[in-house]
């Protein structure tokens, strides 16, 4: 079986920052890309951010020049470092493996729990 538990959340003010991470454990053999999503009360899920084993980033364009995604391939772990935090990024945010490779060769994606951050005004 394989896991991907958050943590990080949390409430902070507007203009703070917050860092979350998402660590991956269980069989898992590779990850080919790992990102971050949002659902705010209300909206539909969207994309964060995402990074591939190489290294390679995409950011929604809200997000763009405040967060940043970095990952730890040997630990399978991924981090998303937000920065000058608006009210507009409250959310739920859930942590997503694609490509997940287990030790028996089967290939899925994988969704953490969540963790909610909220910036107040």
């Amino acid at each position: 079986q394989v896991q991907l538990v958050e943590s990080g959340g949390g409430l902070v003010q507007a203009g703070g920052s917050l860092r979350l991470s998402c660590a991956g454990s269980g069989s898992i053999f590779s990850i080919n890309a790992m990102g971050w999503y949002r659902q705010a009360p209300g909206k539909q899920r969207e994309l964060v951010a995402i990074i591939t084993s190489a290294g390679s980033t995409n950011y929604a364009d809200s997000v763009k020049g405040r967060f940043t995604i970095s990952r730890a391939n040997a630990k399978n772990t991924v981090y998303l470092q937000m920065n000058s935090l608006k009210p507009e990024d409250t959310a739920v945010y859930y942590c997503n493996a694609k490509g997940v490779v287990t030790t028996a060769r089967v290939t899925s994606n994988y969704w953490g729990q969540g963790t909610q951050v909220t910036v107040s005004s």
